[in-house]
Parts: C-alpha cells; sequence; structure tokens
C-alpha cells in the first residue's frame, strides 16, 4: 500500500541532535510518505543552518525567525540580519517568533518588541508566519490581531482549546497538531482536532521535541509524522488517505510551493 502523501510543518532538522544520522532520518521520512518538511530557524545562526539545510535536499524549506527565548539577545542589528536571510529563495517563512511566559527566558516586554517587529517584516516582506504561543494566548492573539496577517501563517503545535482555535481561525490563521494530540491526557486536543475546517489543518513534529504516544522519552524525528496524522485522522472520523493529502496541500499552499 502506497503510503499517504504528508508534510511536516515544523522541525529542527538542523539541530545537533540530527548531526550523526541526518541522511537515515530523512530516509524513514520519505519511506512513509512525509514528502516536504519545513525545517525552522530559532535565531541567526540556526537560522542560517537551516538555509544551508534547505540548500541540500528537494523537499526540505527553511524559515528564519527569533524564538521569544531568544528576544533578550536580539537588537535591531539582529532583525535586520534575519531579514537578509529571509531573502534566500529556500525561505519561505518567518519563524519561529512569538510569545513564551511559560518558561519567560526573555521579559515579556522585549518579547513582544521583537514579536511586533518581525511579524511588520513577514508584512513587508510577503511572507507567512509561525507563531510559538505558550501560556501567552491573549497577549499572542492581541498582538495578531493588531499586526494582521497579510500572507497567513500556522500556530505551530497549537495548546489551547476550541475557543482558541476558533479565534485563531478568524485571525486567518492554520492550526498545526504535533505528537500531544495522540498523548492518552490530550484534553482539548481531540476536540480541537475535530472542530478545526479540514482546509485550514496541518501537521508537525517540532522534532527533536514532543514525540508522539508510543515514542515519548525518545528523539522526535520526521517519520513519526505519520503516527499523528493517524491518530488526527481517526479523531475526524475521516481516512488518512484523504486527510494526509490535504493537510499537505494546505501547507504547500501557505508556503506558497505550488
Amino acid at each position: 500500500m502506497t503510503a499517504p502523501a504528508l508534510f511536516d510543518t515544523h522541525a529542527h532538522l538542523h539541530f545537533e541532535d540530527f548531526a550523526s544520522d541526518l541522511p537515515a532520518v530523512l530516509e524513514r521520512a520519505r519511506a512513509v510518505g512525509v514528502n516536504g518538511l519545513v525545517t525552522i530557524g530559532t535565531n541567526v545562526p540556526t537560522s542560517t543552518e537551516a538555509i544551508d539545510l534547505a540548500g541540500r535536499e528537494p523537499d526540505v524549506w527553511a524559515a528564519v525567525g527569533l524564538h521569544p527565548h531568544d528576544a533578550a539577545e536580539a537588537d535591531a542589528a539582529t532583525v535586520r540580519e534575519i531579514e537578509r536571510l529571509a531573502g534566500s529563495p529556500r525561505v519561505v517563512a518567518i519563524g519561529e517568533i512569538g510569545l513564551d511566559f511559560f518558561r519567560n527566558l526573555s521579559p515579556p516586554d522585549v518579547q513582544a518588541r521583537i514579536f511586533r517587529a518581525l511579524l511588520e517584516m513577514a508584512g513587508r516582506l510577503a511572507k507567512p508566519v509561525l507563531i510559538h504561543c505558550r501560556d501567552a494566548h491573549e497577549d499572542t492573539l492581541g498582538i495578531l490581531a493588531e499586526a494582521g496577517l497579510p500572507s497567513g501563517g500556522i500556530m505551530h503545535c497549537f495548546s489551547g482549546d476550541v475557543a482558541i482555535a476558533r479565534r485563531c481561525l478568524d485571525l486567518g490563521l492554520t492550526i498545526s497538531l504535533a505528537g500531544p494530540v495522540t498523548y492518552p491526557n490530550a484534553r482539548a486536543l481531540p476536540d480541537v482536532a475535530r472542530f478545526v475546517p479540514a482546509d485550514r489543518l496541518v501537521l508537525e513534529t517540532d522534532c527533536p521535541y514532543l514525540p508522539p504516544q508510543g515514542h515519548r522519552g525518545q528523539r522526535n524525528e520526521p517519520a513519526y509524522l505519520a503516527l499523528t496524522a493517524a491518530r488526527v485522522a481517526e479523531l475526524r472520523g475521516e481516512s488518512l488517505a484523504s486527510l494526509g493529502p490535504l493537510m499537505r496541500d494546505n501547507a504547500r499552499r501557505l508556503f506558497r510551493l505550488d
């Protein structure tokens, strides 16, 4: 049986976790139908590495950004360098960017300032955004409402409930589900998986983080996207054979790969 076509919208394949076996990791992903991936930068060095990797692999693209954890280290020159990197032909999005009030590794006001600057940049460059939001939905959605999303974006590793999902959709965001939707204690995520319209839903691994059930405690990798996809299809009462390619097409359309 042919594997359904899948697209991993959020991976960190250029991280050190994959340095020793990346070719094998990519081979396993392709074997289960993952025929497109975006590898995501979190600061200037990792954004540069993401672009380098995307330049070597025809089915890998890059996103460049400043994670809220790194906001305190960023200044105007850092933002300008991200904008320069965003000009690479393999860069399809600005991200990941956003707010993280769980760890607060950067002061909240600094996170918000950098977030606004990068949203403005994304609008100017006509690129979608990849939004990190942890324990910060009200502030994140407020800033997004002010800034607007002229080129769309993804709420990465969605962690809210149906009410938050509805607000994200109203702002023009696509919802991305990751490994936690497979966990027995997933709480609101199964309802979110059933609620989001099929044309506004994508998948991700966020590898090497957040492996799906059955692999928790291990390094996550793109091949495991098939497990998350199967669970989402099950929750929706749909066939993976039809839902997988639809979610893949949603990603390709957002990233303007067609």
